[in-house]
């Protein structure tokens, strides 16, 4: 056999740039880096929203098309309330997922499970869906936090709080009392900047589900899966490692000064979107600073900071969300194994809203391969290969 026919006379393999750039599909629900460093839900620009509304406005705003207004955000706050509590065979699969599991990996199971438990009626209406994704954010952090404790002390913890919000109902869970107003509020603007991302990784992976027909808890399992790896949600908690190698900020830019000059990659900094900055930085940054101020403890923060400013002279690259997600979750006690779960509660909203919209769509996303392998191969018998 020829060199030539083993390396194939087909088309040329191109330089991967994994679909960057190419247009999938329509949506309404989301814009990002349009001009570079922007964000917009459905028409509204994160950086007027993010700050101000609670999570619940804008998981209403993505999954049911609008802003509430006061009655209809009182209703939906009660009906989420209603839906925190876990089926009892969810609760049983939950016992037997060792402690040493990822939280991520428990997530993906909790919501493959309940779909078998409570399952989505097979005509896959809209209304439906809804319920299913309003149900999945109120009891996320549920299933997550029964598991937590049940693994570290044997406690079967009671998960139906009476906390106004899916915020505070995280955070009780987690610490075991309610928790200060101020980290209800930084919960909120993280969940918020967390909820809709456009066709990233994980949500086109949920449309490419929805888009064969199958059932929501399927797209949404396989969302999480795609959302469990360190180049897409799981950077929040290798930012937080980066930081936490350093005693000082001195210590850290000498370090990261060093890693530039090696070339090697710096989680946490530039986007495959934004070309100018990622405006949702902004906002956690300042959330990271009020809440290290009140902590009394801005040691965390000034070595996120120096890291920042160095990235931003050394290479001209700047902070994503995840950096200073990193410093405001650990303010607030949340162990950074559950920073990614926290991102599956709150872009549960989004890939919910995606899925619904793919649906009307209608149609299956099947895109085509540049084939690069051999041409003409002539077949060999069983009996005649050597």
């Amino acid at each position: 056999m020829s060199a030539e026919a083993v390396a194939g006379t087909g088309p040329k393999p191109k330089k991967s740039v994994a679909l960057s750039g190419i247009i999938a599909g329509n949506t309404a629900l989301c814009t990002v880096g349009r001009s570079g460093n922007d964000l917009h839900y459905r028409g509204y620009d994160i950086l007027d929203i993010a700050d101000t509304c609670e999570f619940e406005e804008i998981a209403y705003l993505l999954v049911h098309g609008k802003l509430p207004n006061v009655a209809e955000l009182a209703a939906y706050r009660a009906k989420l309330a209603t839906l925190r509590g876990v089926p009892e065979a969810v609760r049983e699969t939950l016992e037997r997922i060792p402690a040493a599991a990822h939280p991520m990996d428990v997530m993906r199971t909790a919501v493959s499970v309940l779909g078998g438990v409570l399952p989505e009626e097979d005509g896959h209406e809209a209304a439906g869906a809804r319920d299913i994704a309003d149900r999945l954010m109120a009891s996320l952090g549920s299933m997550l936090l029964y598991w937590h404790h049940w693994t570290r002390s044997g406690k079967r913890i009671e998960v139906e709080t009476d906390d106004e919000s899916i915020a505070a109902h995280f955070l009780h869970l987690l610490h075991g009392k309610p928790p200060r107003a101020s980290w209800v509020r930084a919960m909120h603007t993280s969940l918020n900047l967390y909820a809709e991302h456009e066709f990233n990784a994980s949500t086109f992976t949920a449309r490419v589900i929805a888009g064969t027909g199958s059932d929501l808890y399927s797209a949404l399992t396989g969302a999480i899966g795609a959302l469990r790896g360190p180049k897409h949600g799981g950077a929040n908690e290798f930012s937080f490692e980066v930081q936490q190698r350093y005693a000082t900020p001195e210590e850290a830019e000498a370090d990261i000064r060093r890693r530039v000059a090696a070339k090697e990659v710096v989680i946490g900094f530039g986007h495959p979107v934004y070309t100018l900055a990622d405006p949702r930085n902004r906002v956690i940054k300042e959330v990271a600073r009020r809440l290290s101020a009140e902590a009394s403890n801005m040691k965390m923060f000034a070595i996120a900071e120096r890291v920042e400013q160095t990235m931003k002279e050394a290479k001209n690259m700047f902070a994503n969300l995840d950096w200073y997600s990193a410093v405001s979750y650990h303010m607030m006690g949340v162990p950074t194994s559950m920073f990614t779960p926290l991102f599956v509660i709150s872009r549960t909203a989004g890939w919910s809203a995606h899925v619904i919209e793919q649906r009307a769509d209608g149609k299956i996303i099947r895109p085509s391969g540049n084939y690069v392998g051999p041409e003409d191969l002539p077949f060999v018998p069983l009996a005649q290969r050597r």
